[in-house]
């Protein structure tokens, strides 16, 4: 039976699911040895936008889309590492000129301890599976930063980088609780971020995402498993030389909705997220609609 377990790379982003370390995953497909496969990320958002949301001379639009590489192996049955090596096409857009940005992002590392593997029938003889996951890892500043695209004002996201520049850490908690075939995953991730070598520092992230699922097993061949939840965001104001960024930080609250199939050894899924509710760089920011979809093989 292919179970649906944990969002393993639920990280903290750096701000609204955008630019650099934009880590949201979604569901992943349990796996009894290794998983890999191949995951494309979409967002968007404007930077400068006026009172009241309106659009300015100074509102830009930026694009992030991100191909990744992710990996993970079970090093025993309580024991699982996991990496990510995602590379970035990114653009944005002012008055009719457009700049693009491509390269290798920031690489993570995680390591995760299975605290709970319970699984019990209920009086209904129905089958109630529980797993919590504690886990911590390491952001490598394997990305290009550019100072000079981060502006020379307080006042400007810094947001359109490859890379934080920094090296920074993850500490993760995951929990996935399944009665029969109806299931709720809810996660937490907090990412502290250190300052680069041009002692700019992004602001620590909080990340928690709760998602309710179902499965539905078709022939005992074929697993799809509809999925809709909610996460919450908050960014840290961002510190450059000293000095707290003013467009940075803030929070958001986004609703999902996704699906996972399976099909052997196989699985493809899809996430689709949109904001409920935003406080971005002090509302100059305003974050779009953003999706996700991943093929992943297991062994």
């Amino acid at each position: 039976m292919i179970a649906v377990a944990l969002p393993m790379f639920t990280q903290a982003c750096d701000i609204c699911g955008c630019g650099v370390g934009n880590q949201y995953i979604g569901i992943l497909p349990d796996f009894r040895k290794h998983i890999f496969g191949l995951r494309y990320r979409y967002s968007s958002l404007y930077t400068h936008v006026g009172i009241g949301g309106t659009t300015t001379y100074l509102t830009t639009k930026e694009r992030y889309n991100i191909a990744e590489l992710y990996g993970g192996w079970n090093i025993t049955p309580n024991i699982r590492i996991m990496a990510s090596v995602p590379y970035a096409f990114n653009d944005k857009t002012n008055q009719g000129t457009t700049v693009s940005k491509n390269g290798i992002g920031d690489i993570y590392l995680n390591a995760y301890y299975q605290l709970i593997n319970a699984r019990q029938a209920t009086h209904g003889d129905k089958l109630l599976v529980q797993s919590l996951w504690l886990g911590g890892g390491i952001k490598l500043p394997t990305g290009k930063y550019d100072p000079a695209d981060k502006g020379n004002s307080t006042q400007n996201a810094n947001l359109f980088q490859l890379g934080t520049g920094s090296t920074d850490f993850l500490l993760n908690a995951m929990y996935d609780v399944r009665l029969q075939d109806a299931g709720l995953n809810i996660s937490t991730g907090y990412k502290i971020n250190t300052a680069n070598k041009f002692n700019y520092t992004y602001g620590n992230k909080l990340n928690i995402n709760a998602e309710a699922y179902y499965k539905f097993n078709i022939k005992n061949k074929f697993t799809v498993a509809p999925n809709a939840g909610v996460q919450f965001e908050n960014a840290h104001q961002d510190d450059d030389n000293g000095l707290h960024v003013e467009a940075s930080g803030g929070n958001l609250l986004v609703g999902t909705l996704g699906v996972e199939t399976s099909f052997k050894r196989i699985s493809i899924g899809a996430n689709y997220q949109t904001p409920l509710h935003q406080n971005l760089g002090k509302g100059i920011i305003k974050a779009n609609d953003r999706c996700m979809v991943h093929i992943s093989f297991t062994l």
